[in-house]
């Protein structure tokens, strides 16, 4: 099974999560808790998604 595409959305799910840690200040108020859930959210299914590779890692 190809992991690119799974890497990648991981990576960008962690940079945004960071992103949005660093430059809360900048980040108007009307945008801040929207764009925090959805950054939560990337993080949540890309830790599933981590997870999940390492359970059929050995089925490929």
């Amino acid at each position: 099974m190809d992991y690119t595409n799974i890497v990648i959305f991981i990576i960008l799910a962690f940079s945004l999560g960071a992103i949005m840690i660093m430059n809360r200040d900048r980040i108007p108020t009307k945008l801040r808790r929207g764009m925090a859930v959805i950054a939560v959210a990337f993080i949540l299914f890309a830790f599933y998604l981590i997870v999940y590779s390492f359970f059929n890692l050995g089925s490929s």
